[in-house]
């Protein structure tokens, strides 16, 4: 019997456990933070929950927009003490979700060993069990998921109580009377839009020209009209050079010499991996310039009979990419039939109101040649659907290519984007063309209406 040892209980050290036990391995989990990781347990989850309950709040500040009148209209601010119960109750989500992880590892004999793992040569793992006690475990494959953390500036410490990491903001009572957010990648801008629609003063510092400089550039410039409408200061091309605290006053200092105060400040500047102090050098595990595992596409590390899967390999850090490297990785290792990795067909969301998803071929690369495509963008504001729901905000985009009319890429931009790309993300994963999606069938009225609508105005075009 085949033995796997993973190192971390993420998405892609608890997806590969499970894929391991069902094709009949003998598995064993080293995990430190609990099942699920950084997703389950201080990211993905508890993120989204804490957006779930702004989708509510935004919700109810549009009834009057609907006809509907309320007789304390337009105060959307939590109510003293009510952050408390959202965050309790996000707390607790997340530790149901990491505890439905561990029922299914029970479910399937895996052993788990609560600590940490170091490898000591690629064949042997030695766990520090939380109460002290250390076991060497022999294995045929290991698989490394020890995930990533927030990055940390010198100038910029946290405190966990007014200077704050994402990993610790849901153990906030009170709703931030001002919150400074530094960065404006996914994260930041999940947070900067939660906490506007919360009822923060939110200011946004961006040291680049735009919010999401990784993502589609009309989606960024809706996103940044939307947040500025709902009274978010942002300040573009901006660094912040230090946080401080003076008692219940943060005070940020920028590149420009500017100070701008607040009551807290959120540092959303990145990821580092978790992948110091483990043997990974002394083991033959190469790591790049970062301190990222170096992975190829089926998740081998340059040494024999080792894997990686997950945020600690910087590929696309998302929990679905992990949980995908650790199920190849063992399906690779194990000999049973596997699909490498491609990460052009990786579809990706970001959590804002509007939400931002997109799939395939991207802008940039069309703009720059690196790709040749046909574009068309359709604004949702003549969608009939959207219309009902007072959606004013949003497009479909997709990418085909010329002659042949093949999708190989899209973005949306409005309400459960997450839920809508769905369907070009199977066009890009199949190499549909724009008549398939033209001639299948949509729901009228739907916003899905218009992905079909954007395909067949391409149709023409190709």
């Amino acid at each position: 019997m085949t033995r796997l040892v993973v190192v971390g209980g993420g998405p892609g050290g608890y997806e590969g456990a499970l894929v391991a036990a069902q094709l009949g391995a003998d598995v064993t989990i080293v995990d430190r933070d609990g099942l699920g990781g950084s997703a389950v347990l201080t990211d993905c989850v508890p993120s989204k929950a804490l957006i779930s309950t702004t989708d509510l709040i935004e919700s109810e500040a549009t009834l009057p927009a609907h006809g509907v009148s309320r007789e304390a209209a337009g105060d959307v601010r939590l109510a003293a003490g009510t952050l408390r119960n959202v965050n309790a109750r996000i707390v607790e989500l997340a530790n149901a979700q990491s505890r439905d992880i561990e029922r299914k590892i029970e479910a399937e004999n895996i052993r788990l060993i609560r600590g940490i793992g170091r490898l000591a040569g690629p064949d042997t793992v030695v766990a520090t069990a939380n109460d002290g006690s250390t076991e060497t475990l022999s294995a045929d494959i290991v698989l490394l998921a020890t995930g990533a953390r927030p990055r940390e500036l010198p100038t910029a410490v946290p405190d966990g109580e007014r200077i704050l990491t994402w990993e610790q903001i849901y153990a906030l009572d009170e709703l931030p009377e001002r919150l400074i957010v530094i960065g404006s990648g996914v994260t930041g801008a999940e947070f900067a839009s939660a906490y506007t629609l919360l009822g923060s003063d939110v200011v946004l510092v961006s040291s680049r020209d735009r919010v999401l400089p990784g993502e589609d550039p009309d989606a960024a410039i809706v996103l940044e009209d939307v947040l500025t409408r709902r009274g978010l200061t942002l300040l573009s091309r901006s660094r912040a050079e230090s946080v401080t605290r003076d008692g219940d006053v943060v005070r940020v200092v920028l590149s420009n010499g500017t100070t701008v105060e607040g009551s807290h400040c959120l540092v959303a500047v990145g990821s580092v991996p978790n992948t110091d102090g483990i043997g990974l050098a002394e083991s033959g595990v190469e790591l790049d310039g970062s301190g990222f595992i170096v992975v190829d596409r089926v998740s081998r590390t340059s040494a024999r009979g080792v894997y990686a899967a997950g945020d600690c390999t910087g590929v696309l850090m998302l929990a679905s990419v992990a949980a995908m490297q650790g199920r190849v990785a063992v399906w690779h290792a194990l000999g049973d039939a596997v699909d490498p990795l491609d990460v052009t067909k990786v579809a990706s969301n970001v959590f804002t109101a509007p939400e931002i998803a997109t799939v395939g071929v991207s802008q940039s690369a069309v703009d720059s040649n690196e790709v040749v495509a046909h574009t068309v963008m359709l604004s949702l504001a003549g969608n009939a659907r959207a219309k009902m729901q007072g959606v004013d905000d949003g497009f479909i985009k997709l990418f085909a290519l010329p002659r042949t009319g093949t999708v190989v890429g899209g973005v949306v931009v409005g309400p459960r984007a997450s839920e809508l790309i769905h369907p070009v993300s199977l066009a890009v994963a199949s190499r549909l063309t724009v008549e398939d999606l033209a001639h299948a069938f949509t729901v009228y009225p739907s916003i899905s209406g218009s992905v079909a609508e954007a395909a067949r105005q391409l149709h023409i075009r190709s």
